[in-house]
């Protein structure tokens, strides 16, 4: 019967452990996350697990043992609860799967969806603490915002990360 499990790696050794596992000839997923990390004032995109330390394991019981799975390069251990090791429904898996993007990473929605003429605060840089009017999207990582300047409306465009939505007066 196959079943998956819960495996625990070594700090950041996800990979690893995934790598060492199916030359053994284990199946294995590894949920990873696509984000983009600000360095500076630049963007870098990076790749995680999605569930840092763990990945999934899927065995068949009665043909493969568990015994050289905790014995693998980048294995902490085989997630138990009391003296049983923690199964994984398949629907779990599946469900993990099918919010993958085409490149096989999951994505997070990381900043709130702004409508034209939302009211917005500008959260850090040169305009820190001043509030505006969104107008459009420019980009993937920037935006168009109206702001009050020297007594005139001017028409910025600033990092997607430098504003929040306020509510409205």
């Amino acid at each position: 019967m196959l079943r998956w499990y819960l495996i625990r790696s070594k700090p950041l050794a996800e990979t690893v452990a995934q790598l060492n596992l199916e030359q053994q000839g284990y199946e294995t997923y590894l949920p990873r996350l696509g984000h983009s990390v600000r360095r500076g004032n630049r963007r870098k995109d990076c790749v995680s697990a999605l569930f840092p330390r763990y990945l999934f394991l899927r065995l068949n019981e009665g043909y493969q043992p568990l015994g050289p799975v905790r014995s693998s390069v980048g294995v902490t251990s085989v997630v138990r609860f009391g003296l049983s090791y923690a199964a994984v429904a398949d629907e779990i898996i599946r469900d993990l799967r099918a919010r993958e993007e085409a490149d096989g990473l999951h994505r997070l929605q990381g900043r709130p969806m702004l409508t034209p003429g939302a009211p917005v605060r500008v959260t850090m840089g040169p305009f820190d603490g001043l509030e505006g009017v969104f107008e459009r999207e420019s980009g993937e990582d920037r935006v168009v915002v109206l702001l009050r300047l020297l007594g005139q409306d001017a028409h910025v465009r600033i990092s997607t990360d430098c504003i929040a939505p306020r509510e409205a007066a």
